[in-house]
């Protein structure tokens, strides 16, 4: 297995084939793990895909790195799984931590590995299935034909603009707003929410650290702390708001956040924290990346062109989780265009009745949040899961999806942990 700190310094260089490609069946923009995903799919199903990306392989992201079971699905849907695992760290737990230091260790099947290598693994992986790889490469304008239909794309390549025919284009472009508002499909320009994170080496205490540790406190609030055990001794250890703007008539105003001030009351509230930074070695800088959740803030699709992953919401509020989800987007997408790619209107209806019939659970997720708004829910919670097998169990449900989190807090969820 590769250490860690080889997998971050990982820079390969730019991937831009010659000559440049004028044509494709589907081109996919961006590389990440909903990009990854629809061109895998695609490309094992014969289409001619095209995955194009702003940076080379191998380029990092901001993410806590956490794969929980719909991470697991979907890479298993893949072919992936065992290819994934066999360089992830494994946890059987995620610790919920409660302001007043409660803890409770809820099962599940989770593991962990930086998104560096795990995206260069997924598109690899697309590259295996037969998708072409074009970087670095920005996304500047869709093209239309006479119909209004989008049929390809304007990409930026070494600052010379090119242009890609295709009879679909699939934007994964991620939270930040830029590639959807060109493409005339961002309602939202503001994120839903906000994330700070670094990498942290510390060998001797890899022993002490087996679960992935979520904290809620007054001092981080509105949004709650984590330390995850990364390969190689390495901890991923950051902060995430999921409430972090208002919503002002689409534009969005920035609530009054200092994110490393957020993090600095982290470590010194939380112990572990403390301890982690007091003797670890910082790998890289703390870096800080924008959420899009909850399936809002941006049209699904339009004629040609289909939005999937973080660029069409698809992180859940409360957890800030969307690795799993993003690729979920990406095979959805796949799936109707398989299904119905000689007829436009059916293969968007298709998509977005899938996206539709999810948007219930991230409303469930995005009521949830309220413990990040009020931590001493998670203090009740921890409290009766401690004394109760039966919350616990629905607890783990919500990792895995079998249960819903909302259900947890709401005004019947809070009155049965106390006749439970």
């Amino acid at each position: 297995m590769p250490r860690l700190s080889r997998i971050l310094r990982m820079t390969p260089t730019p991937t831009v084939p010659l000559p440049l490609p004028q044509r494709c069946q589907v081109l996919v923009v961006g590389a990440g793990p909903a990009g990854c995903a629809a061109a895998r799919q695609l490309a094992g199903q014969g289409w001619d895909v095209l995955l194009v990306d702003q940076h080379p392989l191998g380029r990092d992201k901001v993410c806590g790195d956490a794969l929980i079971p719909d991470a697991h699905h979907a890479l298993e849907r893949l072919g992936l799984l065992e290819r994934v695992m066999a360089q992830a760290q494994r946890s059987t737990h995620v610790a919920c931590v409660g302001p007043r230091g409660g803890r409770i260790e809820v099962p599940g099947h989770l593991a962990v590995l930086p998104r560096r290598r795990l995206d260069e693994l997924l598109n690899l992986a697309a590259q295996e299935a037969g998708a072409r790889f074009l970087a670095p490469a920005r996304f500047e304008a869709p093209l239309l034909d006479e119909q209004q239909r989008v049929c390809g794309a304007r990409l930026l390549i070494e600052g010379q603009p090119h242009e890609v025919q295709a009879d679909w284009v699939l934007l994964a472009t991620g939270a930040v707003p830029k590639a959807l508002s060109a493409a005339g499909l961002c309602r939202r320009h503001t994120p839903s929410g906000v994330a700070l994170r670094g990498y942290l080496r510390a060998p001797a205490l890899a022993q002490e650290f087996k679960a992935l540790d979520v904290v809620w406190c007054k001092p981080v609030r509105p949004g709650y702390g984590w330390i995850f055990p990364a390969p190689g001794g390495v901890f991923n250890i950051g902060i995430g708001v999921t409430d972090s703007h208002k919503d002002l008539a689409g534009k969005g105003q920035k609530k009054d956040l200092n994110l490393r001030e957020i993090f600095d009351r982290f470590v010194t509230h939380y112990p572990p924290a403390a301890r982690l930074v007091a003797q670890g070695e910082w790998v890289g800088e703390l870096k800080g990346a924008p959420l899009r959740c909850t399936l809002k803030g941006a049209d699904w699709t339009r004629p040609g062109l289909m939005v999937i992953g973080e660029a069409a919401g698809s992180t859940y509020s409360f957890t800030g989780e969307g690795i799993g989800k993003a690729m979920e987007t990406g095979l959805l997408a796949a799936d109707a265009l398989a299904q119905y790619s000689q007829v436009d209107r059916q293969a968007r209806q298709h998509y977005e009745t899938q996206l539709r019939a999810l948007q219930p659970k991230y409303e469930l997720y995005e009521r949830a949040n309220r413990v990040n708004r009020y931590p001493w829910l998670a203090d009740l919670l921890i409290w009766r899961a401690q004394r109760s097998p039966r919350l616990l169990h629905r607890m783990s449900g919500v990792l895995d999806e079998s249960s819903n989190p909302g259900h947890l807090i709401s005004l019947r969820g809070l009155t049965r942990l106390f006749i439970e």
